[in-house]
């Protein structure tokens, strides 16, 4: 069975050498002609562990290769999977499926055998029944083609294992024929005792959807009892082990601080509303539009928090320690960390960066701001360090060392990640999001109050 990946992003360059890992041919597709010959040459255009080294050895196997062609993808491949981007729209935060269509009919026009075409894009529900008629209204006369969807769960960091062991498998198909044909391509997940889901089409669609918007529930609700714990007193770290510790919740994806980002959270819930919507189901996912308040306020939050610990920001120097939405990415796409150095730059700030993977993503972002290759160069001199990325690097760091590379020491820890009594120890200030206040800072009670009512945006 030969395989093709249509879109070689993030998601299909990792499908593609998944999938020549398990033993397939493989053929990718973009239209990007220079993402398709730097892929030809094994080098991988984004940060993602243990992906370069796959992508290398099947490129050099040959088991793996990369074109721009679609008459060559419809002629060679058995099961074509779609996994180009749902960008989210701008005129009403829907997604944009123009890629996908596009894709499902260049595929439809050029494939010349009996084949069976597989979403794995994140879509709106009922995507795969349009698509089918797109398909059919293109395809050929003379061969048979089908479609299943397959949602695809990578997390950024572990996109490997999710993709060649995950936690479930979940097909979207019409027939058992289509299902055996995605048990064989997923065969040895299977017989790992990984979980397969056959399902409905938009039930497929959902899935995906579903288990994003529980995602940024579950952090926008401990992010929300941080602004009360900030404000009446009590430490959120306490707070969420307690609570996770109710087996009916879990402790994983409490972690208070400067909330969700990247290309998956935020575009989802947006375009869920979206749908929902279209369906006449406003109120249904209505409490999705607080969910992303509460993110966005996190943001703003920690603004002032700086503000308040220096007084005021304008021509103040601070350093930024990640902008990556997460730690093991090199993703910034609706980081909160490169979002709070917008900001702060925006007030005047002499805003130093320094990013473990992403300060080129950044760059190409914002390059407004100071973009460092190492801590010690993004805090010398600063009269504020912001922690805004949990990378391992940042969670080592020693107070005594960094107080020898900066000029004052205060820091804001948005993450959580910081040992603060060690940190106060040393004679840091320490402002974190989710305790009341900072012992070792000195400021006015009035700026403290006008602190804690504030919960609009920064000004």
């Amino acid at each position: 069975m030969r395989i093709t990946v249509i879109g070689t992003g993030y998601l299909g360059a990792t499908h593609a050498a998944c999938m020549a890992e398990l033993g397939f041919e493989v053929l990718g597709l973009d239209v990007d002609p220079l993402r398709v010959a730097q892929l030809s040459q094994g080098k991988l255009p984004f940060h993602e562990p243990g992906l370069p080294e796959l992508l290398r050895k099947h490129v050099n196997s040959g088991r793996l290769r990369f074109t721009s062609s679609y008459q060559e993808v419809g002629a060679w491949g058995d099961v074509h999977f779609i996994s180009v981007g749902t960008p989210q729209r701008a005129v009403d935060g829907g997604a944009d499926m123009s890629f996908v269509k596009s894709a499902a009919t260049s595929l439809a026009r050029n494939i010349t055998k009996d084949a069976l075409i597989v979403g794995k894009s994140t879509v709106p529900v009922g995507t795969t029944r349009q698509l089918r008629e797109i398909i059919r209204d293109n395809k050929r006369p003379n061969v048979s083609v089908n479609i299943a969807w397959n949602p695809e769960f990578l997390r950024e960091g572990f996109a490997v294992a999710d993709t060649i062991t995950p936690d479930r498998l979940v097909i979207g198909v019409e027939s058992s024929e289509h299902e055996e044909v995605l048990r064989a391509v997923y065969a040895t997940a299977i017989a790992g005792g990984v979980p397969l889901i056959a399902t409905d089409f938009e039930t497929a669609e959902l899935v995906k959807v579903a288990a994003n918007a529980f995602l940024a529930t579950k952090i926008s609700f401990i992010n929300a009892f941080s602004e009360v714990t900030e404000v009446a007193g009590g430490d959120i770290r306490i707070l969420a082990d307690a609570i996770g510790l109710d087996a009916r919740i879990g402790r994983s994806f409490l972690n208070a601080g400067v909330g969700f980002g990247g290309g998956c959270l935020p575009k989802d819930i947006r375009a869920v509303q979206v749908r929902a919507g279209e369906l006449g189901l406003e109120r249904s996912m209505g409490f999705l539009r607080e969910i992303d308040q509460i993110n966005l306020r996190r943001r703003a939050r920690v603004v002032r928090l700086s503000r308040a610990m220096l007084g005021s920001l304008s021509q103040r120097k601070i350093a930024i320690l990640g902008v990556t939405f997460k730690p093991d990415s090199d993703d910034v796409r609706d980081s909160p960390a490169l979002d709070i150095a917008k900001k702060l730059f925006d007030e005047g700030a002499e805003v130093s960066v320094y990013d473990p993977a992403g300060n080129a993503n950044a760059f190409n972002r914002f390059p407004q701001l100071n973009y460092m290759g190492s801590v010690r160069d993004a805090v010398k001199d600063a009269e504020l360090i912001l922690v805004l990325t949990e990378w391992d690097e940042f969670k080592a760091l020693s107070p005594d060392v960094l107080a020898a590379q900066t000029s004052s020491r205060k820091i804001i820890d948005g993450r959580n990640i910081l040992d603060f009594s060690m940190w106060e120890a040393s004679g840091w200030s320490v402002g974190s999001l989710g305790r009341r206040w900072w012992p070792n800072t000195v400021v006015s009670r009035q700026t403290v109050s006008q602190l804690e009512l504030s919960s609009g945006p920064a000004s």
